[in-house]
């Protein structure tokens, strides 16, 4: 059985769009079979975007298992001067993902990576984003989470959004074990958004 974390979903394609409004504007990106949270913007996503918009990110951003750029896209449309990295293992989300930064106009700041996790990821980014697969399991979650400090200069952040339901507590008590450190920034319909930052 194939599943959007996979590389390779083998599920047949049919493509659709999803539109969705957040703070001042309107986006539409294209989606498929294969790929998380096909038909809407799941409330994780939606979320966790109304908690770190506001933010202050960098200049670099990694949004990690972008699936078909629902985060690292919308945040490349709110922050012009970022250049955002997204990475997935699901080389459909991946093609789906430079299709939609072209379509927004954001390409130019956008660079789409097909990676294991932190596999094919190099250099220090300001801040990582991870909503992450949680049907994956935790060893594939927790080294999202634990992969990120080596990849994160000194005073950037880890931002995930997880879940109460889908051991949001339990993620987090792991991140401030890595981190020595985590904030829980708010919380979304049952999800809690958290903070954890390299220190200096």
């Amino acid at each position: 059985m194939s599943h959007y974390y996979d590389n390779k979903p083998e599920v047949a394609s049919k493509e659709g769009s999803i539109t969705y409004e957040i703070y001042d504007k309107s986006i539409t990106l294209v989606t498929d079979n294969g790929v998380f949270s096909k038909k809407r913007v799941d409330e994780g996503s939606f979320g966790f975007l109304r908690a770190i918009i506001p933010l202050s990110l960098g200049k670099k951003i990694l949004d990690l298992g972008c699936g078909y750029g629902t985060i690292g896209l919308t945040l490349a449309l709110f922050k012009n001067e970022a250049r955002i990295d997204l990475a997935d293992i699901n080389t459909r989300a991946l093609s789906l993902c430079t299709r939609n930064a072209h379509n927004l106009g954001v390409s130019e700041r956008v660079t789409v990576i097909e990676s294991d996790i932190y596999s094919n990821i190099e250099g220090l980014y300001d801040s990582i984003v991870v909503n992450p697969p949680i049907r994956a399991g935790k060893v594939v979650t927790y080294a999202m989470y634990d992969g990120a400090k080596q990849h994160l200069i000194d005073g950037g952040s880890l931002y995930v959004v997880i879940r109460k339901a889908q051991g949001a507590v339990s993620a987090s008590e792991h991140i401030k074990e890595v981190f020595g450190n985590v904030t829980l920034l708010t919380r979304y319909k049952g999800y809690y958004i958290y903070q954890a930052t390299k220190s200096n």
